[in-house]
């Protein structure tokens, strides 16, 4: 007969282990001493077990490793099809394809790429019915898979218009689309915006949640997944917490418009926390965030480069990027267990904690109008502003640290004759239906005024 190796011991519970940390702190409170309190509501405990899981159903998000995708914008269509081929020789396994309009030749892009083994994105900036339909026919005729990243609501919500549509509306347009296309995914959900903007993750969570119900109410016909591009930051536990809680909300919802629907999580690191000065930290962080992402589930991960803030597009970059994912996966082998995190008490607990406090939030949402009217009378930008300054106070006075930034600066580096790219919020002025979510890093101020400086 097998003996279990915990027989000889007595179960232990958490009224015991409280006991015994109240008395190792000779005379400290517990609360104020060892429980912290995140951003979310959150109260973190200095230890979880299976008491702290009672009456909660096990999480079962199966996975099934990651893609290492590559971003490229679409200029010139030579190189970035050059661009592509390499990625792909190099490790990447799908490519992100930013296209600005229809001037594109999308035939010609795809031409000579591998499209049975390597899925493609499209990021596309315009919405159009004859694009989207040569995009389907080449994926029928090459049996690939294509997911057009259509998001007029994230549109909305980033730049204040719509997109410029032949129909009377966007989702009129998307609808029609929806009724052609069998074989991509043209649903997207851009819920970066809203992290990056400031936002945290149980606001991040709700908003990318009532953002897809307003699709799914609107549009008829969708049978392919819905493309969620999220944003992680450097809380390493609480970000893999989210992308569980992704998938738990959006199944609770999907199954009352179609039971088979699924989401696609298409996972990059924030800009939030991202600096142009002590620049190198920037790898340390986008490592942290992929290994969340790993763990947390995603289908895809994107990686940031460390110098993408200040830097055009360029081969070092992305190279060291994709390497970074490269070696989490090969390496590392952190595609090779299903579902770590599983039985991890206190990823568990933090899961149905975000999961839950971002479901009462989306039910508030939708009791009081829906995203697209809390969008369009400015609750939602006013609601992630307000995250956003505690955060930036936190930051400002050093209880939030970005280091090499507002904790042990090099006073001797200088970025001023680095900057091929503008690092900062630009000022755009234009006619909008409604003021714009804007992304925002923490270090801005504090790095204009060194570039000021030098």
């Amino acid at each position: 007969m097998k003996k279990s190796l915990f027989s000889d011991f007595d179960p232990i519970s958490s009224k015991q282990w409280k006991q015994k940390i109240q008395f190792e702190l000779k005379g400290e409170d517990y609360n104020d001493s060892l429980i912290w309190n995140s951003p979310e509501n959150i109260k973190v405990k200095p230890f979880y077990n299976q008491e702290d899981l009672q009456d909660k159903l096990p999480i079962t998000s199966k996975t099934n490793g990651f893609k290492i995708c590559q971003n490229i914008f679409v200029f010139d269509l030579e190189k970035s099809i050059e661009r592509a081929l390499e990625s792909i020789e190099r490790g990447a396994d799908s490519i992100i394809f930013t296209i600005e309009n229809e001037s594109i030749d999308i035939a010609k892009l795809l031409e000579k790429l591998p499209l049975e083994t390597n899925e493609i994105y499209f990021n596309l900036n315009f919405i159009s019915k004859e694009y989207i339909s040569k995009i389907e026919t080449i994926s029928k005729l090459r049996n690939a898979k294509i997911y057009c990243n259509l998001d007029p609501i994230g549109q909305l919500a980033k730049e204040g218009n719509w997109f410029k549509s032949q129909e009377k509306d966007n989702f009129e347009s998307i609808n029609t689309i929806s009724k052609l296309i069998s074989n991509s995914s043209i649903i997207s959900i851009n819920s970066s915006l809203y992290q990056n903007a400031g936002a945290n993750m149980v606001q991040e969570l709700a908003y990318a949640l009532a953002h897809a119900n307003e699709y799914l109410n609107r549009i008829s016909t969708i049978n392919q997944p819905i493309v969620f591009r999220i944003s992680v930051g450097t809380n390493y536990f609480f970000e893999i917490a989210k992308l569980r809680a992704y998938r738990i909300l959006f199944n609770s919802i999907a199954k009352e418009y179609n039971p088979n629907l699924e989401c696609h999580l298409v996972v990059t690191p924030t800009k939030r926390n991202k600096t142009i000065y002590d620049y190198n930290v920037n790898m340390l962080r986008t490592t942290t965030e992929c290994m969340s992402a790993i763990i947390g589930g995603a289908d895809a991960i994107a990686n940031l480069p460390y110098d993408a803030l200040y830097h055009k597009d360029n081969e070092f970059g992305d190279r060291i990027a994709r390497n970074q994912l490269l070696i989490l996966k090969n390496e590392s082998y952190f595609d090779k267990v299903n579902n770590p995190a599983d039985g991890t008490y206190y990823i568990e607990s933090l899961t149905y904690q975000l999961a839950e406090k971002a479901l009462i939030l989306f039910k508030d949402i939708e009791a009081n109008g829906g995203f697209l009217k809390q969008l369009k009378e400015g609750i939602i930008k006013r609601k992630i502003q307000e995250s956003a300054d505690k955060e930036q106070e936190l930051f400002d006075s050093g209880k939030e640290v970005l280091l090499g930034t507002n904790k042990y600066p090099n006073k001797e580096d200088k970025m001023k004759h680095d900057l091929e790219l503008f690092p900062f919020v630009k000022v755009n002025p234009r006619k909008t239906l409604i003021t714009p979510i804007i992304e925002k890093r923490l270090a801005e101020k504090i790095e204009q005024e060194r570039v000021g400086k030098e």
